[in-house]
């Protein structure tokens, strides 16, 4: 019937995001502005399309209603500019403007993902790769991370590469090494590429699991406490700010079980604060002291994973088998420990970046060190920079947009936010 079709589409249009990306209206930020039924996971899925495109969320107000909300982003590239890409624009707007069930990438089809998971010791990622040249495998993808003495590593391999016989003779070769010494346990795990959503939620996932919250270290400020007049849980982060820290601190909420119905985000002077106020997937609150210590041990885990100093060293290179060993095997000749690693390839061109220290997380790297690798794959084909956490740059405008609150981007976009926040007493001031 007619009046029902008309229904059908006035129902896709309730549920479509209405996504509004404006420069015109604050001098420091692009502001993207998501308006949409509430869906759960939508807010990951919003923070999660900025964060692959490198983009740092300088301000960000998080709103709900009912099954209503509001996100509003105050963002800028790695270099603390304003957007002017109009295909990265585009892209913003095709990725939140609809909430189907993602397609999985092209580039995924036909790949087998190796999950790692093991205790981490200097030149371990040199000997996993090894292995797998060994056997003849072809690495298309990997991300590795390192923390606390945990290693999680996801390597991509094509189908052919990764047959239930291989995959068995793989599991028993790396198995022991993974594992070593330790009594926590570590091994390998193959699944199709297409069951990973994302490399660096799954890589969350499996450090939680791994249990890299076991030691005492200096953490990063997080407080979880209890609001009963209004049925919340609040969480407050305050860090040094750096790139992904919002996808980070949201996804370990997520997977958590937890929902974010209201939030502020706010960075001045290279310092970030962000304000949550969740509940459990139920609607309760936390309810115990045990679990609020859980979750801030969880969420200072998931900050200081990304959070380190060291040496940013990026290998462009014609690829070929063997490749990921020898590299990594000159690294740990000269003392450098591989705290992080993205690897990927791209027709006859591989693209390796690793993220080093020195011999120990809080050891620097000798110049001596980065000279004998350049020697080693080549000066051209290596470049080299210095990583810190506080990665994106501040311009003059920026301060003048900390002094003034946000610009006038935030009267006009937030405006509506900010009122739904100060009236539920989540903010002091409108």
């Amino acid at each position: 019937m007619e009046w029902l079709d008309e229904y059908e589409k006035l129902v896709i249009r309730m549920d479509t995001p209405k996504v509004v990306i404006d420069n015109a209206v604050c001098p420091t930020a692009t502001l993207v502005q998501v308006d949409s039924a509430r869906k759960r996971g939508v807010l990951l899925e919003a923070v999660q399309v900025l964060a692959d495109l490198d983009l740092s969320v300088k301000k960000a107000y998080i709103s709900s209603d009912g099954r209503w909300f509001m996100d509003v982003f105050h963002v800028t590239d790695r270099h603390g500019c304003k957007l002017t890409d109009e295909s990265v624009i585009s892209y913003i707007q095709q990725s939140l403007g609809t909430w189907t069930e993602p397609s999985q990438p092209s580039a995924l089809q036909g790949l087998t993902v190796l999950e790692l998971t093991g205790a981490d010791r200097t030149g371990l990622i040199s000997e996993v790769f090894a292995v797998l040249a060994d056997m003849g495998c072809s690495v298309v993808d990997a991300r590795a991370w390192s923390h606390r003495g945990r290693l999680a590593c996801l390597v991509y391999l094509r189908d052919e590469d990764a047959d239930a016989v291989r995959v068995a003779r793989i599991e028993s070769r790396l198995g022991p090494l993974l594992r070593g010494d330790s009594d926590t346990g570590g091994g390998v795990v193959a699944v199709p590429a297409c069951s990973v959503a994302h490399a660096d939620r799954r890589l969350h996932q499996l450090m939680y699991a791994a249990r890299d919250h076991d030691c005492a270290f200096p953490t990063p400020s997080v407080s979880v406490e209890g609001w009963a007049e209004r049925g919340y849980s609040v969480v407050t982060v305050k860090c040094a700010d750096r790139p992904k820290l919002l996808y980070d601190v949201v996804c370990t909420l997520t997977d958590m079980d937890y929902l974010v119905f209201h939030g502020t985000i706010d960075t001045n002077c290279g310092e970030a604060r962000q304000e949550f106020f969740i509940r459990h997937a139920d609607g309760s609150p936390i309810s115990s002291e045990a679990e609020m210590q859980r979750v801030s041990q969880c969420l200072q885990d998931a900050i200081e994973r990304r959070s380190f100093e060291g040496v940013r060293l990026e290998l462009c290179t014609p690829d070929r088998l063997g490749l990921l060993s020898d590299v990594t095997r000159t690294l740990r000749e000269n003392g450098l420990l591989v705290a992080q690693a993205e690897v990927s390839t791209k027709g006859d061109m591989a693209t390796n970046v690793f993220y080093v220290t020195g011999t120990t997380a809080d050891q620097a790297v000798h110049q001596s060190a980065i000279d004998a690798v350049r020697e080693r794959v080549g000066v051209d084909c290596l470049v080299v920079e210095e990583h810190r956490p506080q990665l994106y740059q501040k311009t003059k405008l920026d301060d003048r947009d900390d002094r003034n609150g946000g610009g006038i981007g935030l009267v006009h976009f937030g405006n509506f936010v900010k009122r739904n926040l100060y009236h539920l007493g989540l903010i002091r001031s409108w």
